[in-house]
């Protein structure tokens, strides 16, 4: 499988041969098993001890001639605490259990039920990560995952750049984006932040946005935007490839290009680079 390398105006250059897993068959069932996987949920509670921090021993006792009894008092067997005393007279108050006042939650959330236990195998794991890449390449998917996408068409997938563009500054880089996707492309790429409908806004979630366009860099290359996601090639994974479903609109430089080829063939510089860029 083969590619143009883009420049920073958006124009066509040498011809690169792409490594062999983004032509490889999809298992998206894997990657959607994967993104089940690596679920993470905040988990929250109340207190443990919440409701049980009074004076109240347990249960009164139910039975004659016994020392704090609740005997012909016309009383339930709650938990109680005492309030005041006179003898072997007791001021008692229902404490603890989910009717009184103070008491704790009946069934209350639990962090236990919150805590991810699944995990994924090595093999499968590697698996997903090549079939996300995959689906990177195949426009059918990419413009499937995507509203504003549905009946256009995307040429020169994966969109590969020259590594000048990690040097471009934020203006710069903003048109250099402009000029290599074009108008459907760019407004799926840019993130874009704005207030919540309705009364999301009074809970805490009061801003939502977009994931944007996924741009992957060499290990040795920094850009810093807000305007698109960034990631480094050698920490590249499955929920950033496929966020929200396989075939995220994704970028890559030369040198990420021959850097995942090498994470996954584990071969040496000399061997990278033949699966590198070969000029027409």
């Amino acid at each position: 499988m083969k590619t143009n390398i883009l420049d920073i105006t958006g124009k066509k250059g040498k011809e690169l041969n792409l490594p062999s897993f983004f032509s490889e068959k999809i298992r998206e069932d894997i990657v959607v098993k994967v993104l089940e996987a690596k679920k993470t949920r905040q988990p929250y509670s109340p207190s443990p001890v919440a409701g049980k921090q009074h004076s109240a021993s347990g249960k009164i006792q139910h039975t004659r001639h016994v020392w704090k009894t609740m005997q012909g008092k016309g009383i339930s067997r709650v938990p109680r605490k005492i309030m005041s005393r006179r003898g072997s007279q007791f001021n008692w108050t229902g404490a603890e259990i989910p009717s009184a006042v103070g008491g704790r939650r009946a069934h209350p959330p639990k962090v236990v039920s919150m805590i991810n236990t699944k995990k994924i195998n090595k093999k499968e794991m590697t698996s997903a990560l090549r079939s996300a890449l995959s689906a990177t390449a195949n426009e059918k998917i990419v413009c499937g995952k995507y509203e504003r996408l549905k009946d256009k068409k995307i040429g020169n997938l994966p969109l590969v750049v020259e590594e000048k563009i990690v040097k471009l500054k934020t203006k710069e880089l903003l048109g250099s984006l402009k000029n290599i996707l074009g108008t459907d492309l760019f407004e799926v790429a840019i993130k874009k932040k704005s207030v919540r409908s309705g009364k999301g806004k009074l809970r805490g979630r009061k801003y939502k946005s977009n994931a944007g366009m996924l741009f992957v860099t060499g290990n040795k290359e920094k850009l810093k935007t807000n305007l698109i996601e960034v990631k480094n090639a050698k920490n590249i994974g499955v929920v950033d490839l496929a966020k929200g479903g396989i075939g995220r609109l994704t970028m890559y430089t030369e040198s990420a290009i021959r850097e995942l080829a090498s994470k996954f063939t584990g071969s040496s510089k000399s061997q990278t680079k033949e699966l590198g860029e070969k000029i027409k």
